[in-house]
């Protein structure tokens, strides 16, 4: 009985998460309203202020935390560099860990 409860739940778990899966970005590529298109710097950009964007995104439908037209890989790979930079990146880690032993 144990053991089918687990199953079911892993099961449940599974296809919880792969309701969260992304799908495919169909305005990648495409010029935005003023005629850009996003690249890595932008990507850069948009990751490093992402907190504050996601904060301030909950208050108004205004500000958009992702930038849906972008040329896909280097956008991307900007963003999540951005990101990691605006949460300390590796060193964070590192030093954090450093101050607990």
């Amino acid at each position: 009985m144990k053991t089918g409860l687990i199953l079911l739940a892993a099961i449940f778990a599974l296809v919880f998460l792969a309701g969260c899966a992304p799908g495919p970005n169909d305005l990648a590529g495409t010029v935005d309203a003023r005629g850009r298109l996003p690249g890595f710097w932008q990507g850069l950009w948009n990751g490093a202020i992402a907190p504050v964007t996601f904060i301030v995104s909950l208050f108004t439908e205004k500000v958009q935390f992702y930038e849906v037209h972008n040329n896909g890989r280097w956008y991307n790979f900007g963003f999540i560099l951005g990101l990691s930079m605006a949460f300390g990146g590796g060193a964070g880690g590192a030093a954090a860990r450093r101050r607990r032993s």
